[in-house]
Formats: C-alpha cells, structure tokens, sequence
C-alpha cells in the first residue's frame, strides 16, 4: 500500500515507524528538518519537509497515486484542510486528526465525508475512555473490549500469592476446566512470552488473558488480585483528557480536576459543573494533602510532561491511591513506569496507531491494538469465504511463530478457541501476535 503521513511531532514519526512493519511504501511530510532527519536515519521512509497544506508538496508526495492519507498534526484545521486537498487530487482514502468532540456525531461525520475526510480520530477522546474501562476494572492493568465485550483481553500482574504461581498452563487448565480463558502472552523480565502448555506461571509475571465476561471475577481471584470500588478520583492536568474524564465520571464519582493554568481552569470549571476544579500546582505536595490525596481511589495524571505525570503518580502511591493512571507520552518510559510500581499507562502514539492500523492491513480487521508495555498486537480479525483458517480445525493450522488465537466472536457470542475449533466465514477471531509475524497471520485470513 502507498500511504502518506502528515505530521508535525511525535506521532507522525510513530506512526511512520510502525507502518513500515507492514509491506507498505511511506511517504512523510513533516515541516521540522532535524525530525525529518532522524526519520530518514532510523526508517525506510521517503520524508519531505514542508507544509502538508500546500499542493506542491502533496504533489511531490505523489499523493494522486497514494492508497491512504494520513494527517495527524497537532492543529485539527491543518489536518482536515489536508485531506480534503489530498481527496482532491485523488488519493483513495483519507484519515484526519482532530481536536473537537462535536466533530464526532454522525452527522458532522458524514458531513466531513462529503468534504472528502473518510475517517475522523480524537486520540483524545479515546484516551479518556479507556481511562473509565481501567476504572470499571480496577484490578487489571490494561482492558482491550473486542466486539463490544464479547470477549476481553486482560492485562494483570500476578502477585506473589497468586493461587497459580509455580503451575504450569496446563495444569491451571486441568484444574479449572470450566474456566474460560486462554493466556496468550506473559511479559517477564522485559520479554515478551508467547506461553506453551508447560510454561510456568511467576510472580509478578505480566499475563494477557483472552476472557468471557463471565470468567473475570475468578481469573481476578487466581491471579492474587482485588476488585475494589472508585469513588474518589483526583484528575491533574485541564487539558483535552482530562476534562473528558471528568465529564464522564461526574455524577457518579466525586472528582477533583488540578491545573495550574487558571484560564484552562476556568473554561474547565464552566464546563464541569458537577467537578471540583482548583486552580493550583500539582507539584506542591501540601496542595494534594490539603485536597485529600490520601482518601482517593484513583488518581489520573495527564498533563503535556510525562515526568510530572510520572513523579504525581508515584507521589500518589506513596499516599496510598489503589489506582494510578499516567499519560505517557515517551514509549520507552512505559517500561520504566511498570517497573517502579506504575502497571497501568495511557499512550496518544498506541492510540492513534491502533486506530489506524487496521485501515492499511491486506485483510479486513475490526479492531487493532499496539499494547502498552508488551512487544504485542492485539487484532480482530474477519474470516473471509474459503480463507486458509477454516479449512482446517485450529489444532491443525499452522500459525506462525510468536503468533497464537485467544477466541472468536460468532453470531455475537463470544467463545475462547480450543483445538478442535473450526472457523466459519463472518467469525471475528482474536490474535496476538508479535509485530513482525502480523503479516503471515493476515495470509491465513484473505482468500
């Protein structure tokens, strides 16, 4: 596929990065020299710096003859501008950043559709909602919903008196044959683990599990873990995802929203009627006792500096907070922030990603997450009419290495796959898979 990216920062650059996994040609447009620099150095890209709004640099990005028109720069009416320039001059499919929630409804959708944007995404508005699932689940460290919640993936960390610490797989299916589940990776010691039947569960293994809803209370049990409820939560940081949060939770949590900027302080107390907003900084440590950091349930940190959100974080532990919710913004310190007590992190890079992935994929694909903190894929995929994958039951198919499939969402019934499984045309199945494998998985999935 020949696919151009648009971009001014980080997220471009990402994106361009993880793309290239794929059998794809890049094309990026970037106005900032030494980013364009350093993207040239570290991938197989073709980068232009310039402006992604004028046609000479669209035209010198061969946008006519692109497949996809990706635009995520920092200002919304760049991007939407963009698009519909590039729609013009005849790229097949367009996808733009925004800011703007209202943007979202079905009618301003459509409306952009007609302008020629195909697909709209707010990294923003997914961050906050993914906020309130790690909120609703509070002893997993990352939820991913496949179909609705036909099926989900959990993220938990085994404790030390895990019930199934030092057992196998197999001898945890053994025990508990009724339970469904299936453990598709565990991440130990900074690698990640595609588990076969005689691999042993470790303290403080990070699990991926595919589940049915109704299997969650136990697996939560076996793992060493407690549900507990929220409902005080502290929010630092006024902008985008935080006010979104906040709105969400408002009514039925009690919530408190820090900023140090007293204009966005004030647009956010207009807004939130039902938050307290204080204009203070969350640097000041007698500020969050005076606020009573030390009887919350949740503590959500999501300014623009991910060490602040780090630093309040921990600060937050420190005080007791059961829940943490960083917004992380460097990949690389997801890791580090899993290590010193932080399990759960919040990514604008793996969201915008994840989201469009699956629109440059050679098989059609539901959903697709890049996961925090584990080398891994997550992807739902649809079975198309005499697919390889359903020629044969799953104890038969050879699936690559470093890849394996959880479940399968059929007739919108979420079933956990066993060897025996035979998969029909219209089946969403659910994969993990390492990143270089995805596309020998897609193979298994086209006609």
């Amino acid at each position: 596929m020949d696919i151009v990216i648009a971009g001014d920062g980080e997220v471009g650059f990402f994106l361009a990065k993880i793309l290239t996994e794929g059998d794809h040609n890049i094309v990026v447009i970037d106005p900032n020299e030494d980013l364009i620099k350093r993207l040239e150095s570290e991938a197989d890209v073709m980068a232009i710096k310039g402006d992604s709004t004028s046609l000479l640099v669209l035209d010198e990005a061969n946008v006519a003859k692109a497949d996809l028109l990706i635009s995520v720069l920092h200002e919304e009416k760049s991007n939407i501008l963009t698009c519909i320039l590039g729609k013009k001059m005849g790229v097949k499919r367009t996808i733009a950043r925004i800011n703007s929630v209202e943007y979202l409804t079905e009618r301003n959708k459509n409306f952009f559709k007609e302008l020629g944007i195909d697909e709209l995404i707010a990294p923003e508005v997914i961050a906050a909602n993914e906020i309130v699932s790690l909120l609703k689940q509070t002893a997993a460290t990352e939820v991913v919903n496949f179909s609705g919640g036909k099926l989900q993936m959990l993220q938990i960390r085994l404790s030390k008196d895990a019930p199934v610490t030092g057992k196998s797989l197999l001898e945890v299916t053994k025990e508990y044959p009724d339970l469904n589940f299936r453990t598709v990776a565990l991440h130990r010691k900074g690698k990640t683990i595609i588990p076969k039947a005689h691999d042993r569960f470790l303290s403080n293994d990070l699990l991926y599990i595919i589940t049915k809803p109704d299997a969650v209370e136990l697996l939560i049990e076996l793992s060493g873990r407690e549900r507990f409820s929220i409902s005080n939560v502290m929010i630092v940081g006024a902008g985008r995802i935080g006010r979104k949060t906040a709105r969400e939770l408002q009514g039925h949590k009690n919530v408190k929203l820090i900023d140090i900027n007293r204009q966005r302080s004030e647009e956010a107390a207009a807004l939130l009627a039902k938050t307290l907003v204080i204009n203070g900084d969350a640097h000041n440590v007698q500020l969050l006792e005076n606020e009573g950091i030390g009887r919350m349930d949740a503590f959500i940190a999501v300014t623009q500096d991910s060490e602040i959100n780090i630093f309040s974080c921990l600060l937050a532990l420190r005080y007791g907070v059961k829940k943490v919710i960083p917004l992380i913004e460097n990949i690389d310190y997801i890791d580090i922030a899993q290590n010193i007590g932080i399990e759960t992190a919040i990514n604008k890079k793996l969201i915008t990603a994840s989201y469009i992935a699956r629109f440059t994929m050679n098989v059609e694909v539901e959903s697709v997450t890049f996961l925090s903190g584990i080398d891994a894929d997550a992807l739902e995929f649809i079975v198309k009419e005499g697919a390889p994958i359903t020629k044969k039951p799953l104890r038969k198919i050879s699936m690559p290495e470093g890849a394996i499939i959880g479940g399968y969402i059929r007739q919108n019934r979420g079933y956990i796959a066993i060897g025996e499984t035979v998969f029909l045309q219209g089946d969403k199945v659910v994969v993990l898979s390492l990143p270089h494998v995805v596309s020998k998985v897609e193979k298994l999935f086209n006609k």
